[in-house]
């Protein structure tokens, strides 16, 4: 039986041009377990010197990097694929630690890390040029498909490990390099942990990067840098906006993809079959504590079922076990800090001053905030247009089909959306005139594969993750003419 291997350790600082070394700001952040409070590190926080050195070495590396043949890369991710199965259990306890995962969340977030890996596995393979027709004598016409360079990657701390990730691996696959500016509530599992697991594989160094810093001194440099012709940003739509109009309207122009924020309808028919929509409904809304992008933000409920669903929705979320994440059975567990319980806690207060129906009130202790669900919602109502990050629910009911429509596409975001019914070319028809960039019919909204398109409309984004999408993002078509017979110039 194989021994199982030496946890990793060494979270302090930074991890530049395959250094693991303090950051100069001269200032430390501690790293904290938000269920218990334990610190987890303490962790020198980077300078923009370090940010300018973390871009120099991804600069330097990727210009060997990307004349590096497929077969190579495709065997980094392989060593890459190894170790995270060899120390799965090591990457989940620190899920479950740094970010409140419950072990089911963890386990869910580990399973994406891998399935993005083996999809970036082909990516190396699948980059294509064209030739083209051309009307010009003895000329012959290419357009060659090139890595961009330097890939900037700003993630998030609800799925701090997949959503960083998932814009690390298709970029290196593609003969980029990276540097990840991981949040700041996460950052051993959105970035440092990452960097270990690929020195480990035997990435070449400099190519992945990681700084961890105060957005006071390194936020809006991170995107206003010469270096990086990409920014990859997951985040809320306010933060988004600010870093797309920094990408455009800085000195350095560069492309962005933006992964903003949601407000997923989730759309119950009148001939939806209720056992299923319901347990649908209970895991879209509450998984991760409802601290998810994707989240079933709206319950939209026709009015013949509307009563019935609220019943049988309620008495299941009463049922969900709150409290340690690392207990099995726990489906509840903490918010990421102490700024997001606040923000759960002022909503609720919103919910109950505009009279809105409180049918479950859960219990909030230390950072853990229990379901809260309320039937009746004014869909028109900042309650409900806006991005609950917390296990709290609102239910709105639908005069009928055309009605649920027209609520489910009143929302600035378009990101994801989930329609139940039992005739399934009703659903496909629903499905295809909700304003989303993804849309599921008898399935929840929270859906990501790799070999599948990911991204969003209206205020929820710009760009696409996943497959062959994010082979056109993180590459530039090169146009290249060779002119066989010498021409005669007109002058």
């Amino acid at each position: 039986m194989p021994h199982a291997p030496i946890p990793y350790s060494g979270f302090s600082g930074q991890f530049i041009n395959g250094q693991w070394r303090a950051g100069s700001s001269g200032r430390v952040a501690e790293d904290v377990n938000p269920f218990t409070g334990e610190t987890l590190a303490e962790i020198s926080l980077a300078s923009v010197s370090d940010l300018d050195d973390a871009y120099s070495a991804a600069a330097a590396a990727q210009k060997l990097w990307r004349h590096t043949g497929p077969q190579k890369r495709m065997e980094i991710f392989q060593r890459v694929l190894q170790i995270i199965d060899e120390r799965k259990d090591e990457i989940i306890a620190w899920l479950v630690r740094e970010s409140g995962s419950t072990l089911l969340k963890a386990s869910f977030e580990w399973a994406a890390v891998r399935g993005g890996l083996m999809e970036a596995l082909t990516l190396p393979s699948r980059v294509e040029g064209r030739i083209m027709p051309i009307d010009s004598p003895g000329k012959q016409s290419f357009v060659f498909r090139e890595p961009i360079g330097v890939v900037g990657v700003i993630s998030p701390w609800n799925f701090p490990l997949a959503l960083s990730h998932r814009s690390i691996a298709p970029a290196l696959a593609l003969g980029n390099a990276v540097v990840v500016k991981p949040a700041e509530d996460t950052p051993i599992t959105g970035g440092l942990l990452i960097a270990k697991i690929y020195e480990e594989a035997g990435l070449p160094e400099g190519l992945l990067n990681v700084v961890i810093g105060d957005v006071a001194d390194i936020g809006d440099a991170f995107t206003l840098h010469r270096v990086p012709k990409f920014i990859s940003f997951t985040g809320s739509t306010r933060v988004g906006k600010h870093i797309g109009g920094l990408a455009m309207g800085g000195r350095w122009l560069k492309r962005v993809g933006l992964e903003l924020g949601g407000n997923a309808p989730f759309v119950v028919l009148d001939d939806a079959d209720l056992d299923q929509a319901v347990r649908a409904a209970i895991v879209a809304r509450f998984l991760h504590n409802g601290q998810i992008c994707m989240s079933s933000n709206r319950l939209i409920v026709d009015a013949r079922v509307y009563d019935e669903f609220v019943d049988r929705f309620t008495a299941h979320a009463a049922t969900l076990k709150i409290g340690d994440p690392a207990d099995p059975e726990t489906v509840i567990g903490p918010l990421i800090n102490q700024k997001q319980k606040d923000a759960a806690c002022r909503s609720i207060a919103a919910g109950r001053d505009a009279g809105f129906d409180l049918r479950l009130q859960g219990p909030v202790e230390g950072m853990v905030v229990g379901p809260h669900v309320f039937a009746n919602v004014d869909n028109s109502s900042a309650f409900a247009q806006s991005e609950q990050f917390a296990p709290i629910a609102p239910i709105i009911r639908a005069a009928d089909e055309a009605d649920a429509l027209r609520l489910a596409n009143d929302t600035e975001f378009g990101l994801s959306s989930a329609v139940f019914s039992d005739d399934l070319a009703r659903g496909l028809r629903f499905a295809r005139q909700l304003e989303a960039g993804m849309s599921h019919v008898n399935d929840i909204s929270v859906a990501d594969f790799p070999f599948n398109m990911f991204g969003g409309e209206k205020n929820s984004g710009i760009g696409r993750f996943n497959a062959s999408w994010i082979v056109a993002e993180l590459t530039v078509d090169h146009w290249v003419t060779l002119q066989e017979e010498p021409v005669a110039y007109p002058f």
